[in-house]
C-alpha cells in the first residue's frame, strides 16, 4: 500500500508571497488553472492583493511545506456567497499526492461546507484532486480564461 505524502500546512504569511508569485509564473501551470490575473507577470499587483488578502479574515490562506520546503498554497475564499477552494502546487511537486494530502488536511481545519471548487475542464490532476477528497460535480460553467485568452468551460464541484 501506498504510504501518504507527509506535509505540513502552516498559516501564510508575507515572506511566502514572493515563492506564490514565482510558483504561478509557469506557462504550464497558468493554462491549466486558465482563470489567472490578466498580467501573471506583474509582481506590485501580485504582491498587493495577497499581501490585502491576508487580512481579510473571511480568507483562510495556508502555506503547504513539503520536508521543509514551500511546495504551494491552500486557500477558502468567499465568491457571490458561497465558500470556494482553490490551491497552487510549484510545477515540480506535481502528481507526488502533495494537492491530495494538502487538500484533505485543510478540510479538517476549514469546516465551511458546502464548499466549492472550480477548474478548467481539461485540468485533469485537479479533477482527481476533487474527487478524491470527496467533491462531486455539480455543474459547468462558461468564463474567461486569461490564460487562454478565450472562453472556456469551467467545472463546479461541491463538497457538503
Amino acid at each position: 500500500m501506498k504510504r501518504a505524502i507527509e506535509i505540513e500546512l502552516r498559516h501564510t504569511n508575507e515572506n511566502d508571497l514572493e515563492t506564490f508569485f514565482l510558483f504561478q509564473l509557469d506557462k504550464e501551470a497558468n493554462y491549466l488553472a486558465a482563470f489567472t490575473p490578466k498580467d501573471p507577470s506583474d509582481k506590485d499587483v501580485y504582491i498587493k492583493k495577497w499581501t490585502q488578502l491576508l487580512t481579510d479574515e473571511k480568507i483562510n490562506i495556508r502555506t503547504i511545506l513539503f520536508e521543509k520546503e514551500i511546495v504551494g498554497s491552500i486557500t477558502k475564499f468567499e465568491m457571490e456567497g458561497d465558500a470556494e477552494i482553490t490551491y497552487w502546487i510549484d510545477k515540480k511537486f506535481w502528481n507526488k499526492g502533495i494537492a491530495s494530502n494538502a487538500l484533505k488536511k485543510f478540510l479538517e481545519i476549514e469546516k465551511t461546507r458546502p464548499i466549492y471548487g472550480r477548474i478548467a475542464f481539461d485540468n485533469v490532476g485537479s479533477k482527481k484532486v476533487l474527487e478524491h477528497c470527496g467533491f462531486t460535480k455539480v455543474g459547468t460553467e462558461r468564463g474567461f480564461a486569461n490564460a487562454r485568452d478565450k472562453e472556456i468551460e469551467e467545472f463546479i464541484y461541491k463538497l457538503t
